[in-house]
């Protein structure tokens, strides 16, 4: 289903003055296997996770942003860039197979035990997506304000032909039958930037079943996850200030 993109900002008030609380939570890391410490990396001039931190300070609709992380470093600079970071993660929400989920519904519940605040949605984003645009995430909110999503989520359309490796060879998995490019149906891809979702369902899953989506185009967003991937936003991100 197409997302609904707000198009004036008469729209735009009347949606925020129904609007849920909403709390961005981004969860980083002190440590990373393939970037060392790439959460704090220099970034054309300040570390990576900044960029996050100020497009979500910045975007109408989120009440509070939220740090998640393991490392009192990543808890400095975080309230440095004007972000909440009361709680250092517990040693047992640090390991590799711990997964996002969890860490929100962690969160979450030091929230409501120490401060009983309980948000309506909860908003997770990346520190390895620092071109994410304050607009996209004002889309993703205005979308579930409109529709009551249970959840929001980024991504973009993808009109490939896929195979699944079965025993003794392959077979088409998807289109199941071959037809012309523009009578395609095309599938739809997280991109990992924006995930939206009612508290409500956080203990089960961090994008629910009714979940309504918001559009990007393909280089919109890069994560940032292999050194190749943060070498190609500091080029954008050069490229961008030597035009300005």
């Amino acid at each position: 289903m197409l997302p609904i993109r707000p198009n004036c900002s008469k729209c735009y008030t009347y949606r925020m003055n129904k609007k849920p609380s909403i709390v961005a939570i981004i969860p980083a890391k002190g440590r990373s296997t393939r970037i060392p410490g790439k959460n704090l990396k220099d970034l054309c001039g300040k570390p990576m996770l900044a960029y996050i931190l100020e497009t979500a300070k910045s975007a109408r609709g989120i009440d509070r942003v939220i740090v998640s992380t393991d490392s009192e470093e990543v808890q400095k600079v975080a309230k440095e860039y004007g972000a909440e970071a009361p709680f250092i993660r517990p040693d047992s929400l640090t390991k590799d197979d711990v997964t996002t989920r969890e860490v929100l519904e962690h969160a979450a519940a030091w929230l409501e035990d120490n401060e009983n605040y309980s948000p309506d949605y909860i908003l997770l984003l990346y520190p390895t997506s620092p071109l994410l645009k304050r607009e996209r995430i004002e889309e993703a909110i205005a979308t579930a304000i409109a529709r009551d999503s249970d959840s929001v989520v980024s991504g973009n359309y993808d009109k490939g032909h896929y195979w699944i490796e079965v025993e003794g060879g392959w077979v088409r998995f998807y289109p199941q039958k071959q037809v012309n490019s523009q009578y395609q149906i095309p599938l739809f891809v997280e991109n990992g930037a924006i995930y939206l979702t009612k508290r409500k369902f956080m203990k089960r899953q961090y994008a629910a079943d009714k979940t309504d989506i918001v559009l990007m185009e393909p280089d919109e967003n890069v994560d940032v996850d292999y050194p190749e991937d943060f070498a190609k936003v500091e080029e954008i991100l050069r490229a961008r200030s030597a035009s300005v």
